[in-house]
This record gives C-alpha cells, sequence and structure tokens, in this order.
C-alpha cells in the first residue's frame, strides 16, 4: 500500500467517493421497484414488463456500485490514504477505521447478496440484503456524515476539504 503522507485524496479518488454516493443513496432511498418486484417472485406471480424494467434500474446501479467499489478499493491500496487528522482522539480514530472496513464490505456484500436474491432467488440473501445489510448502511453513512460535521465544525480538521476539492 502506498504511504499516509498524502495529506488529500486524489482526484479518481474523490470522483469515485461521489459518485459511489450519488449511486448508494440513489438505491436506498428508492427500492420500492425492486422490492415491489421481489415480493411477485417470492410469490410465482408474473411480472410485467415495466416492474421488471424498475427492478432492472435498482439491479443495474447495484452492478455499478460493486465495479465501482473495486475500482475503488485498487486505488486505496495503490495510492493510500491521508491519516487521521492529529487532534483526533484515538479512539474516534479507531471507531473510523472499523467504519470505513465496514463500508467498503458493504459496497461488495449488499450487490453480492442483491445479486443472489433477485438472478438466483436466494430468499436469505435477499432478506440479509434488504434487512441487516440495508440497515447497517444507513447507520454507517449517517455515523459518516455527523463524523465530517464534526470534523468540519468541531475540530476545524481539513477532511471535508480533502474529499472535496483536495
Amino acid at each position: 500500500m502506498a504511504s499516509s503522507s498524502q495529506v488529500s485524496f486524489s482526484m479518481p479518488q474523490r470522483v469515485l467517493h461521489w459518485a459511489m454516493a450519488l449511486l448508494i443513496f440513489f438505491n436506498l432511498l428508492f427500492p420500492d421497484g425492486m422490492e415491489h418486484a421481489y415480493r411477485l417472485m417470492r410469490r410465482g406471480e408474473a411480472l410485467t414488463s415495466d416492474q421488471i424494467f424498475s427492478a432492472n434500474i435498482h439491479a443495474y446501479v447495484g452492478f455499478a456500485i460493486l465495479g465501482l467499489a473495486l475500482l475503488r478499493l485498487c486505488l486505496r491500496f495503490v495510492q493510500g490514504v491521508p491519516p487521521h487528522p492529529q487532534n483526533e482522539p484515538r479512539l474516534l480514530q479507531i471507531a473510523a477505521s472499523i467504519a470505513h472496513f465496514t463500508f467498503y464490505a458493504l459496497f461488495f456484500i449488499l450487490p453480492l447478496s442483491g445479486i443472489a436474491a433477485y438472478y438466483f432467488g436466494v430468499q436469505a440473501a435477499g432478506q440479509l440484503h434488504s434487512g441487516p445489510f440495508k440497515v447497517l448502511m444507513w447507520v454507517l453513512v449517517v455515523a459518516h456524515i455527523a463524523a465530517a460535521l464534526v470534523h468540519q465544525f468541531y475540530w476545524k480538521t481539513d477532511v471535508v476539504k480533502r474529499m472535496t476539492h483536495g
């Protein structure tokens, strides 16, 4: 892995971060088409072309997230990441590391569990995908935003700046 001496994320890392954020928010906020189609499929009912189209949008966004996550992980290993701010308490640095690891795990687990449910009919994967995995993603997103705000307005660090304009 590259050294942690950099002060900001690279432009490709920032673009991937925000692209993935938009796609993840889209799928978290608009899962209705997929949820409706999945319920119908579990009951053995036929789907209309509009229902399939709506479900496929969710699925294709999930595929995009999976591909971008792979690219983002590769960039993380090659380019590294900036170190934690010095005035951040050690316990919160550990919490941030755990949260980022969990984010990356979910970047892969959510799309793969969705694929298993939608394309291969694995009901347990569908229940995990739309239940605890989705809830954990929401918790992490809210905590991530709250942490960024604390850094910006309480500790007055450059954490937000290094993910927005370097």
